[in-house]
């Protein structure tokens, strides 16, 4: 028999919900349920990652300090970090080293652990120059590694642009020199929001990825749209999403993990806005396809899970806490609502 699908959810209080923390949903069984069992009463989840090769073990990046669970987010359990109240924006498993681990924090901070989470240790501080002033810290969105080269680890920064390690997180690179570039000459690529630098936009970023189909080439999502470099990090080119979709803001982006050409882009218009989608492309990002058909989001799209056991499972989040999924390949969609209450969904994952 198949093994249940559980999708997870997780909620931040920024924008005033009264309902925050990570919900879990055993699909056809009861619908959401708050987990508490092992998280703090307060927590505010910015992260949720499944074990690629464990799915009954899930880590969840809150407003203190990494978690997990091993049995399939039902109980968690704090794991042995270095500092309290570090907030974690991300958690990466190693695709090579299914025993290393990556956090990504706020303030810029990024940590390892060798062992599975057992315990972790902080790494030097990235050296990359602060250029944009938000009313919130910069944060560790997304990391990604290349998949020839086990060492070599990507990330991109809220609000800072894109940096590399090529020492396993020791030290860091500043990959943004180009992003900045092409703001600067293209006013279509000009965007202050939160600060007085017109490249805000461009260094906004929010996810990014490394697929096995393309070794050395890293895609990054920011607020202006798909980018994609084909020399590690080191010059970057619009990938021009805007041609196959009207809305650009990118949010998310996901390789499958039954195909490494398939790409999932989750795009809205903006950081708080009343429209989402989800976009598929066969052919690593050349061309793109609505793959949400059929679905009205309320709000920005926030995130997209592609299921790491069935490729015809895919599942997405809104700000708002809408929660969509297929299982048939984008054929058809169900609709998993959130409780009232939920304000800020920043993560999904299916096991």
């Amino acid at each position: 028999m198949a093994q249940q699908t559980h999708i997870f959810a997780g909620i931040a209080r920024y924008r005033g919900g009264s309902q925050f923390g990570l919900f879990r949903n055993e699909i056809g069984n009861g619908g959401w349920q708050r987990v508490t069992n092992g998280l703090p009463e307060d927590a505010q989840v910015h992260a949720v990652t499944v074990h690629p090769e464990d799915t009954n073990v899930v880590y969840v990046g809150s407003h203190d300090g990494p978690y997990r669970s091993t049995d399939r987010g039902k109980t968690f359990e704090r794991l042995n970090f270095p500092d309290r109240g570090v907030e974690i924006w991300s958690i990466l498993v190693h695709p090579k080293k299914p025993k290393t681990l990556y956090a990504g924090a706020s303030p810029v901070g990024v940590y390892r652990s060798d062992n599975g989470g057992d315990s972790w240790k902080k790494l030097p501080a990235p050296a990359i120059a602060d250029r944009i002033t938000m009313a919130f810290p910069c944060r560790v969105m997304r990391f990604a590694v290349d998949p020839t080269e086990a060492d070599t680890l990507y990330a991109t920064v809220e609000v800072n642009g894109v940096m590399r390690s090529r020492d396993a997180g020791e030290s860091w690179q500043d990959c943004s020199a180009d992003l900045i570039k092409m703001a600067a000459e293209n006013p279509k690529l000009k965007s202050a929001i939160g600060s007085k630098n017109d490249s805000e936009g461009m260094l906004d970023g929010h996810a990014l990825c490394v697929s096995p189909a393309a070794p050395g080439t890293v895609i990054v999502a920011v607020r202006m749209g798909l980018f994609r470099s084909t020399d590690r990090g080191g010059s970057w080119r619009d990938m021009e999403v805007g041609r196959f979709s009207p809305l650009t803001y990118g949010r998310d982006i996901r390789v499958s993990p039954h195909d490494p050409r398939v790409l999932y882009a989750a795009l809205s218009v903006a950081a708080a806005s009343e429209h989402g989608r989800i976009y598929r492309s066969n052919d690593l990002g050349e061309t793109w396809k609505r793959f949400d058909e059929g679905l009205n989001p309320a709000s920005t799209m926030m995130a997209v899970t592609p299921h790491p056991r069935d490729p015809n499972q895919v599942y997405c989040a809104t700000r708002r806490g809408e929660v969509f999924g297929t299982q048939d390949g984008g054929k058809s969609w169900q609709t998993y609502p959130l409780p009232d209450g939920v304000a800020d969904c920043y993560a999904i994952a299916s096991a």
